[in-house]
């Protein structure tokens, strides 16, 4: 599919720019891209399946306003309200006739007099409750918004065609928390609350320093940072000042993005109030969710659409204040509670509104106007869930296949937990489908033709390119599996397979020992595997609570760090790097794969009740205990090609 698009890009000081931006990155993998940040001076729309237009209440858009009504196509809404757009395409440029004819068309006879007796008159300003929205939506073939607020405003001023609702898209980025309270002069468990961007009055600032005046009351060491640009109305200097709050409340002008992410991570409550709204979304909240942060909104407008067990509602009425000093006031008594809300946002967000999904639910809606998963991806994600959620193969399936006298049977007890977990996580054949195995040792290898129903198991291992071993085993009831095994260097050589051979592949404790060129076999299992078919991952967790625990006592974290002495001059692979949960999920969407499961556990079913005090360490400095398991289990649905054949956090 080709797509004009159409939008401010950065480095203008847009929202909407760096919106577009991150959606185009995904967007461009989907299909043909064509980005216009400027009005062309020859457009020839026949060339496109679709044209795009992202359309703000800001001067930035007036280029992609005036294209959408010569060249209809797909608006999308980030606000129920182009007034200050309207203005910027007729008063700013002495066209008042113009203007008066948008608020006639939009608000009626009435409207219509006020305009010409006051605001033509400059005796006041433009009516800005009025949307000045119909004469987009009589040009145009579709919109999307990103809430039902504004899809609801859409339908009230006539517009009959497709809307589609497609959540406003998340940057899920970390930052070093500790390292801006130190920045901050802040110790890890002194409260701090933030307000983010663009402060204008109507972002409730006022009111939120009212309120946090009262909790400073209760709790002196409170603090407060407030970061962005200030409006000219907002005499906020003045505001703090006046509430004596110059001790407990900073401001920072506008920031450079990683200072800017670096003061949310900062934060343990961020404050994201509005009213009135015309129902805009909120990037800089998204950002907070995204990053885990409990949040405190507006209970109006799009913001009200968010699921109450991610952030808490103030009201807008006169209640207000006492709402937000007393949702402070929980989230700072009561950090556990604060942080499992963040837990849960950042959960929703990275489900819901991760840029790849955005992106798929635009090419639907520009394909068909439906942005609903289509069936077939309905019913992969549901075999992939169904085999994610599947029950563990009793451990005599796996042990038969060792029998007690066999030199490997120790191995095989010693990890069963995660032999018994690599299985459960496999997604299940369909009729057909053909799966390869990395570095088996017939251990687990049966079961994925008797338990999993494949109905082609191969396996290979590391040796010299092109040779094949033919394997036979049998199990203490006498029952014989065989399989080929194909020897190559899963760092070097070219799999000896065809594109798309393979419904899964697994690779498993495999990973961790590659030194040189991890990403050339994350490429040829992107190529070996069908489009839709998956990668299963398995492989020890640099940040578990053992690491950390050894780690701070002086230890060395890997879960195997030591050489391997070298048997008839030839050394078996050592653990050359080991990785962390994160590491994994951008390794396998770097190559190409939408993670469908990313989990921890142990090696072995054991307590560790020697770890409680890592746990502790954890819960003071408000870092997260997700994730903290032996081994990472992860599994990947391949969605395209490697996106970067060496990326840059994996090499120098």
């Amino acid at each position: 599919m080709r797509v004009a698009f159409f939008s401010p890009l950065p480095p203008a000081r847009s929202g909407i720019a760096d919106y577009s931006a991150a959606l185009l990155e995904p967007l461009s993998r989907m299909a043909e891209i064509e980005t216009f940040s400027t009005k062309p001076g020859v457009f020839d729309a026949s060339k496109y399946d679709a044209c795009l237009y992202q359309l703000g209440n800001n001067p930035h858009h007036v280029f992609a306003y005036e294209a959408a009504l010569e060249y209809p196509g797909v608006i999308v809404l980030h606000e129920a309200n182009l007034h200050h757009l309207i203005a910027e395409l007729t008063i700013r440029r002495g066209d008042w006739a113009g203007y008066l004819r948008e608020v006639e068309l939009n608000g009626g006879q009435d409207a219509l007099a006020y305009a010409r007796k006051y605001v033509a008159t400059l005796e006041r300003g433009p009516q800005y409750e009025i949307p000045m929205l119909r004469t987009i939506l009589q040009r145009s073939r579709g919109v999307i918004v990103h809430s039902d607020a504004v899809g609801d405003v859409v339908r009230e001023h006539g517009f009959r065609g497709p809307v589609g609702k497609i959540h406003h898209g998340a940057w899920i980025v970390s930052a070093d928390r500790m390292a801006y309270r130190e920045r901050l002069g802040l110790d890890e468990r002194t409260p701090l609350i933030g307000i983010f961007g663009f402060l204008k009055p109507y972002k409730r600032v006022a009111e939120s320093l009212r309120a946090f005046r009262r909790l400073v009351r209760l709790m002196p060491q409170a603090r407060m940072i407030l970061v962005g640009e200030v409006h000219p109305e907002l005499p906020l200097a003045s505001i703090v000042t006046s509430m004596n709050l110059d001790a407990h409340a900073r401001h920072f002008d506008f920031t450079p993005i990683v200072d800017f992410n670096g003061y949310v991570a900062a934060c343990d409550v961020v404050l994201n109030l509005r009213y009135p709204t015309v129902g805009e979304s909120s990037g800089t909240l998204l950002r907070a969710l995204g990053m885990g942060k409990a949040a405190i909104v507006s209970d109006v407008g799009s913001f009200r659409e968010y699921p109450d067990e991610i952030c808490l509602k103030a009201p807008v009425d006169a209640s207000e204040e006492e709402h937000i000093f007393e949702y402070l006031n929980l989230l700072a008594s009561r950090p556990e509670f604060a942080s499992e809300m963040g837990a849960r946002a950042k959960a929703w967000v990275e489900r819901e509104c991760n840029w790849d999904a955005v992106a798929r639910k635009y090419l639907d809606f520009l394909e068909g106007g439906n942005v609903e998963p289509a069936k077939f991806e309905t019913k992969i994600a549901a075999a992939a869930a169904a085999a994610s959620s599947s029950t563990e193969l009793p451990s005599e399936e796996i042990t038969a296949w060792s029998p007690a006298e066999d030199a490997s049977r120790n191995y095989v007890e010693t990890h069963l937990t995660r032999l018994q977990k690599t299985l459960a996580i496999t997604p299940a054949a369909w009729p057909g489908d053909r799966i390869l195995e990395m570095g088996a040792y017939l251990q687990i290898t049966p079961a994925l033709k008797s338990q999993l129903g494949y109905s082609e198991v191969r396996g290979c291992y590391y040796g010299t390119a092109g040779r094949t071993d033919h394997r036979r085993v049998t199990s203490e009831s006498g029952e014989e599996f065989e399989c080929e095994i194909d020897l190559f260097d899963a760092e070097k050589d070219c799999f000896p397979y065809k594109d798309g051979w393979f419904a899964t592949v697994l690779c498993c404790e495999l990973l961790e020992h590659l030194a040189i060129d991890p990403m050339h076999m994350m490429s040829e299992i992107n190529r070996v595997v069908k489009s839709g078919g998956h990668l299963v991952l398995t492989t020890p967790n640099v940040v578990s609570l053992r690491a950390l625990a050894a780690a701070l006592q002086g230890f060395h974290p890997q879960l195997f760090s030591a050489y391997i002495q070298p048997k008839n001059g030839v050394a078996d692979a050592r653990h050359a790097r080991e990785y962390t949960p994160a590491e994994i999920r951008r390794l396998l969407e770097v190559s190409g794969f939408e993670v469908t499961l990313l989990e921890t556990g142990p090696f072995r079913e054991e307590p560790k009740p020697e770890f409680a005090w890592v746990e502790h360490l954890l819960d003071r400095y408000i870092l997260t205990k997700e994730h903290r398991g032996d081994g990472i289990y992860a599994v990947g649905r391949k969605k395209g090609a490697v996106r970067a054949r060496y990326p840059g956090w994996l090499y120098s």
